[in-house]
């Protein structure tokens, strides 16, 4: 505490994936960093899968990323099996995964904590808020945090990032106890000081599966899954990925698996009501799998090593609170698990979380000035979605500090954008997952373009280097300049159609432009470079004769699936366009609703609750319908 005294600038609780990218993003920024956690040890743990990315999350992580975050850096620095996802469907549904050495990860992240300059880590916990009193017509604003070990410490803003951690209680069976993870303790006190602020609290559920011992798996009875030859960075900076790659597994579940299971329902803390906690719809346990598709006769398992010298593996797909013993038999019933040894049996959490009506699109709560809610606190699963907020949480809380203008993404610009707007407007009463699916605008919001999209503005928060910049600078002069050459350059018959022979397309017996040939589904330009026309076109050439690899490939892939799919991507643009406008439409700070008579009651109560900033914001919220927006904007008018 010697350099900071009893105060810092911004004050960040909690040292999970939301922590890291809170507290490294403000001291970056300039202020000075204070970061609580229970253990220094604990920062950056992955108390559940060991893996970063997967279908959406990946594009959360390119664009923490490109917004000069630290999880994709840390996640190609440790990872141990990369993937990239949906690679059979079109390029908005594309997501990179990576499995990742569980202790190496915690390792590192901490490590690149400890060396931030301007960032000191606190071991203790906060039991509450201190606040100033301001009178009826304003907020109260935030002073500082009190500890556990009897500390005030005064700052300018607040994040809290607490994970599963407020009033955890593990649950394996009829036995439970407290606890925000395995081996560690809850986090008691401060729910209770932010209900007395008059805060809303809810409860959610998550759980994770046993661990087993690698040495007592029957490997010849599984199917090994592989990384991606070559595998893809989720870090723009990163060269290539050189860590040595291993193998994953895959497995199923049975028929004799699901009746083990069924066993073990009248001792299930699910199923007899001791969990209260509503869980991740889209991330059930595995007894809730064997009721809810009771008409599968198996479900997919992966094993998944959790790092190079650990015997530890993880039961993907076999999350579960079912008792010690049914657990056990179960697994043993699985293919290739006949004889397995069960390190550590699997478990649900209970947790407190803030309905997150309750914060803005800054992510700083309405109810105090100066202090942000990120992460599971605001009911979100997962690290990436966790990270995501974090980041966001942390810029905010530094322009806060330093008493500059926020920082919003809007959901046409970013998945980023689309999670917050989410929460937000539509609040969550279960576990909120991130899916392509939530983004209307997700052939534009793809993950390879991350960069393209956000760099920008990375850079101007002071997040992201100039080499980083010149080098985006570099790609889109290129990209530019190779979208032009192939709406220009024929190529002949003679130099092609022996290639489309190959790809099963049909010949064509003129010359064609290369942008008419780039629309046909199975047509490469990573393949179509090769032909020596096209090679020597000067765009080309340029293209061909950068020394950075990486570079290279995204500039030929950035510019066939803008020309593949042109007409998709124009239609989208557009869409953005008169998406835009509304979002313009700003809605006066406090106005009063009920002087709206013509909206409707359920209308009312909604943007009264929500307090949009925006038409198009209040468009979104759920229960507003499209007379209310039309009357709010006659009245604004006039």
């Amino acid at each position: 505490m010697s350099e900071f005294g009893k105060n810092a600038d911004v004050i960040v609780v909690g040292a999970g994936h939301a922590g890291i990218e809170a507290s490294l993003a403000a001291a970056r920024m300039g202020c000075s960093v204070l970061l609580v956690t229970m253990s220094r040890d604990a920062i950056g743990r992955m108390s559940c899968n060991p893996a970063i990315g997967g279908t959406a999350k990946g594009h959360l992580v390119r664009e923490i990323d490109a917004l000069g975050g630290e999880m994709g850096k840390i996640a190609d620095a440790t990872g141990i099996q990369f993937k990239l996802l949906n690679k059979s469907k079109g390029p908005a549904v594309w997501s990179p995964r990576c499995q990742n050495d569980r202790e190496w990860y915690s390792r590192e992240a901490g490590e690149r904590v400890q060396a931030q300059p301007g960032l000191m880590v606190y071991e203790g916990s906060v039991v509450g808020i201190e606040t100033d009193n301001r009178d009826h017509d304003k907020n109260p604003r935030i002073l500082g945090v009190v500890t556990d070990r009897g500390d005030t410490i005064l700052c300018r803003s607040v994040v809290l990032s607490a994970g599963t951690f407020l009033r955890g209680l593990m649950h394996t069976g009829m036995s439970n106890r407290e606890g925000g993870r395995y081996g560690e303790p809850p986090s008691n006190g401060l729910t209770e000081n932010l209900e007395k602020l008059g805060f809303v609290s809810g409860r959610l559920k998550t759980g994770t599966p046993p661990r087993i011992d690698l040495a007592s798996i029957n490997p010849s009875q599984l199917e090994e899954q592989h990384s991606d030859n070559p595998p893809k960075p989720f870090s723009h900076s990163t060269q290539a990925i050189t860590n040595r790659l291993i193998p994953m597994y895959l497995t199923y579940t049975n028929r004799n698996t699901h009746n083990i299971l069924r066993k073990g329902f009248d001792r299930s803390p699910l199923f007899t009501g001791v969990i209260k906690g509503v869980g991740p719809r889209y991330c059930p346990s595995i007894e809730d799998k064997v009721v809810r598709f009771e008409d599968k006769e198996r479900h997919q398992i992966f094993l998944e090593p959790e790092g190079y010298n650990s015997n530890v593996v993880y039961v993907n797909g076999f999350s579960t609170s079912l008792p010690e013993d049914i657990q056990e038999e179960g697994l043993r019933s699985i293919a290739g698990l006949e004889k397995v040894k069960m390190l550590r049996p699997g478990y649900a959490v209970e947790y407190d979380f803030f309905p997150p009506h309750q914060v803005k699109l800054t992510l700083e709560t309405k109810l105090i000035d100066g202090l942000f809610f990120a992460g599971q606190i605001n009911g979100t699963s997962g690290y990436e979605e966790a990270a995501a907020q974090g980041l966001m949480a942390g810029i905010n809380a530094a322009l806060t500090a330093q008493e500059r203008e926020p920082f919003v993404l809007k959901r046409s610009e970013a998945y980023i954008g689309v999670l917050i707007d989410d929460l937000v407007n539509k609040s969550t009463e279960e576990p909120y997952r991130m899916f392509t699916s939530r983004a209307e605008h997700r052939l534009v919001l793809r993950q390879d373009n991350a960069d393209r999209r956000l760099m920008i503005k990375g850079h101007k928060l002071g997040l992201v280097s100039k080499f980083m910049v010149n080098r985006l600078e570099k790609k889109e002069t290129l990209i530019s300049a190779g979208m032009a050459m192939a709406t220009q350059h024929a190529v002949s018959p003679e130099a092609i159609n022996s290639y489309l022979d190959r790809i099963s397309e049909e010949r064509i017996n003129e010359k064609e432009k290369l942008a008419k040939l780039l629309k046909r589904p199975n047509v490469r330009l990573v393949d179509l470079v090769m032909i020596d026309s096209l090679a020597s076109a000067p765009a080309m050439k340029e293209i061909l004769g950068l020394p950075e690899e990486r570079l290279k490939t995204e500039i030929l892939e950035q510019i066939e699936i803008e020309l593949k799919y042109e007409g998709y991507i124009q239609r989208q643009v557009e869409q953005i366009a008169k998406f835009d406008k509304f979002e313009d439409q700003k809605i006066p700070i406090g106005f009063n609703y009920g002087r709206v008579k013509a909206l409707s009651t359920e209308g009312r109560e909604r943007l009264s609750k929500i307090r949009p900033e925006s038409i198009g914001q209040a468009s979104r919220i759920s229960g507003v319908t499209p007379s209310d927006v039309s009357v709010l904007m006659v009245y604004l008018r006039r």
